[in-house]
């Protein structure tokens, strides 16, 4: 019963955090691009504060990803979604995505994480905008409430893509398995 209880609860957090990743907010399209594109900028920025050689390695690459996402972990289920820009260094092109997340495994929190994915090579990059998925382990503590606590980053190099992670105003404690979906955003990329 505590078990199905469990799952109830975790179900009803995955469709909250996805249904508020499929709406956009009482603004423009242009306004919301803007706002992704604000997010981006600030990630990148923090990201090069905390890893000098990542400003070379992103300017260099044929193209790069950012995403914010929030997630819910309890106990054996966790679930979460956002959205994100991908950049096509070459031409200059912007594909701006969503993503959801599903995991098992034991966690428990809410955890806000900026994801950077540098592609090392055109086909890294395409595979990416066609399929956009990624599963993966993931073993993380973040301890962060209200500027006070700990928070990181991290760096995992897979599949000719780099992928840095950083946490900041959560709290979790996980150890999950996750599959990630990512997929382009057919009404933020209507011109």
């Amino acid at each position: 019963m505590m078990q199905r209880r469990q799952l109830l609860l975790a179900g009803l957090a995955l469709v909250g955090i996805i249904g508020g990743c499929s709406t956009l907010p009482s603004t423009t399209y242009e306004d919301h691009r803007q706002s992704i594109l604000s997010m981006r900028s600030d990630t990148l920025t923090e990201l090069y504060a905390l890893k000098d050689s990542a400003r070379a390695e992103v300017e260099a690459a044929p193209g790069y990803a950012v995403f914010n996402s929030a997630g819910l972990k309890i106990l054996v289920v966790g679930a979460g979604g956002g959205r994100g820009v991908v950049v096509d260094n070459r031409t200059g092109a912007q594909t701006f995505m969503n993503m959801a997340e599903i995991g098992a495994g034991l966690g428990l929190g809410v955890k806000n994480v900026r994801v950077v994915f540098v592609f090392h090579n055109d086909a890294a990059l395409q595979d990416f905008l066609v399929n956009g998925v990624t599963i993966g382990a993931t073993a993380d503590a973040a301890a962060k409430v209200n500027d006070k606590g700990a928070a990181g980053s991290g760096q995992i190099v897979m599949n000719n893509m780099s992928i840095y992670q950083i946490t900041d105003a959560g709290l979790a404690l996980e150890l999950m398995i996750t599959g990630t979906k990512y997929w382009p955003d057919n009404k933020l990329n209507a011109r």
